[in-house]
């Protein structure tokens, strides 16, 4: 895998890590598996604690720790219910990198910096990136529109997110949203982010805890089926089925929120993700999807990226040369 790339990437020294790759905080995905299988392939592995009781996470970071002796971080989703506990366990437990979404970066970024972690959290604007540098954040993630899962209510696109975060913030800038290779990875180094985020490409792997039904639905799927909706209450995109073209249905009805709501219910994401049912669960997935055609293992996506990102920048440092 070649790295000299990055000798001086400022994600790199921060989280000490040799590769700007991180893997999403995905939900139902997300295990000690994946997240170790990153980070011992030189990137940073998030273990997804928005499906876990805290308990759980408890469980899946010892696990990790046996896994691995790289740095290795957790995602906590802030709206979720178990989150105070998670942000206690991963303290007591000495994890050193945690990354926040879906809440007030402020909420709990000096609790966690006191017990010496490094934090970064996720934003969909720039606004809310320079909020994230206020409350004493390490990084911040920019989650372009392109994202699976829940997404920002602006729904910038990445190439408008990305370098107008840059601007806003002196934290290091991670991108995220529309990754899935190599190609990708350096157009975003290029647009000014230190480094980058992928989850839908990670939760095709191996090592992911989804379900082979999603998987399978994800390498078969093309990027149209990535769509949006959940608008009036949180825009989540997801792959088509026949629950997101009913639920869709109901939206363009004019249906009540509430109605809306009762119809998702609970537990719709773990059916999807975890449980397999294509049919009625929800299945998030980022657009990417139209260029994933394979299952393989963490390690081995790993390094197609990085190859391939170092093959993208020395390509464009040629066509400069040319001119």
């Amino acid at each position: 895998m070649r790295t000299e790339l990055f000798l001086s990437n400022p994600v790199c020294a921060l989280f000490g890590i040799r590769v700007p790759v991180i893997s999403g905080g995905m939900v139902w995905a997300s295990g000690w598996r994946l997240a170790a299988a990153v980070s011992e392939a030189g990137g940073l592995g998030l273990i997804g604690a928005g499906s876990m009781t805290p308990d759980v996470l408890a469980h899946h970071i010892d696990r990790a720790r046996a896994a691995t002796s790289q740095p290795f971080g957790v995602n906590i989703p802030l709206a979720y219910t178990h989150s105070r506990d998670h942000v206690r366990v991963c303290i007591e437990k000495d994890v050193k990198i945690v990354f926040t979404a879906a809440g007030s970066p402020g909420l709990h970024t000096a609790r966690l910096k006191e017990a010496g972690v490094r934090v970064a959290h996720v934003v969909p604007n720039a606004k809310l990136a320079a909020k994230v540098e206020s409350a004493g954040c390490d990084a911040v993630v920019a989650e372009g529109t392109e994202a699976g899962g829940h997404n920002g209510r602006e729904l910038l696109t990445s190439l408008v997110l990305w370098p107008s975060v840059v601007k806003a913030v002196q934290i290091p800038v991670i991108a995220a949203g529309g990754i899935g290779d190599g190609a990708t990875m350096a157009a975003a180094l290029i647009l000014g982010a230190s480094g980058v985020q992928l989850g839908t490409r990670f939760a095709v792997t191996r090592e992911s805890g989804a379900h082979e039904n999603y998987k399978n639905a994800c390498v078969a799927a093309d990027g149209a089926r990535a769509r949006i909706y959940n608008l009036a209450t949180m825009p989540i995109r997801s792959l088509s089925n026949e629950y997101v073209e009913a639920f869709t249905t109901m939206e363009k009805e004019g249906r009540p929120t509430a109605e809306l709501d009762a119809f998702r219910g609970r537990g719709r994401s773990k059916a999807g993700v975890f449980e397999g049912d294509t049919a009625n669960g929800e299945l998030p997935a980022g657009q990417v999807v139209e260029s994933i055609d394979d299952v393989p293992d963490a390690a081995t996506l790993m390094e197609r990226l990085v190859d391939d990102c170092h093959t993208a920048v020395y390509n464009l440092a040629r066509q400069e040369e040319r001119q």
